[in-house]
């Protein structure tokens, strides 16, 4: 079993010196896709934010899971903002709140072992194509952001039942949409329609 998460991040900040993006990411190893999708998934529950932030998160979510498919090591991020240095005391702060959160989510009975890669990349992307799609449906967004969320979690803590939450979390979502198709496509043709008036 690798170190869990946290673990690994709190003796990376207690350690002298400077740490870079590129160093946590080649420490944490791939247990860095679960808290990306987190940081990715948040914006989705929040209203108001979620209309720029779930396409955004969404589509890098999708590179992210795809690169988690295909065996990379971690995601990958731009060699500049690779050498970006992380403030150690802001992420300390941000740390403790983030592990308030999911000590409140946290099974603890739930068994920790190494979950397939391969799955949650491929579970990874496809949710984070719901979660981009641009939905006019009540819980569009929120649904699929939240489904990640759990998805997330489950790679951070190596929790296999909650992966599988997360599966049928996502199975949920995309049979809600399906059965909205007909709404969806009606609602997208009239503000195609409504910016062509505005605009043309």
């Amino acid at each position: 079993m690798p170190q869990p998460f946290f673990e690994t991040l709190r003796s990376l900040l207690e350690e002298e010196g400077t740490l870079t993006l590129g160093e946590f990411m080649d420490r944490a190893g791939e247990q860095t896709y679960g808290f990306m999708v987190l940081l990715m998934a948040l914006p989705g529950l929040v209203p108001g934010v979620n209309v720029v932030g779930a396409p955004v998160g969404g589509g890098i979510i999708m590179r992210m899971g795809w690169q988690m498919a295909k065996g990379q090591p971690h995601p990958w991020v731009p060699d500049r903002l690779q050498a970006m240095e992380l403030h150690k005391g802001r992420i300390q702060d941000a740390l403790a709140k983030l592990e308030e959160v999911l000590a409140k989510v946290r099974w603890q009975r739930f068994e920790r072992r190494p979950i397939s890669r391969r799955w949650m990349g491929l579970l990874l992307t496809w949710t984070g194509f719901l979660l981009a799609l641009p939905v006019p449906l009540p819980f569009g967004n929120i649904a699929p952001a939240g489904v990640l969320v759990v998805q997330g979690v489950a790679l951070l803590e190596e929790r296999p039942v909650l992966g599988w939450l997360g599966a049928l979390g996502s199975l949920a979502v995309t049979i809600y949409f399906a059965l909205s198709a007909k709404l969806i496509v009606t609602e997208l043709r009239r503000g195609v329609s409504w910016l062509w008036r505005r605009f043309a």
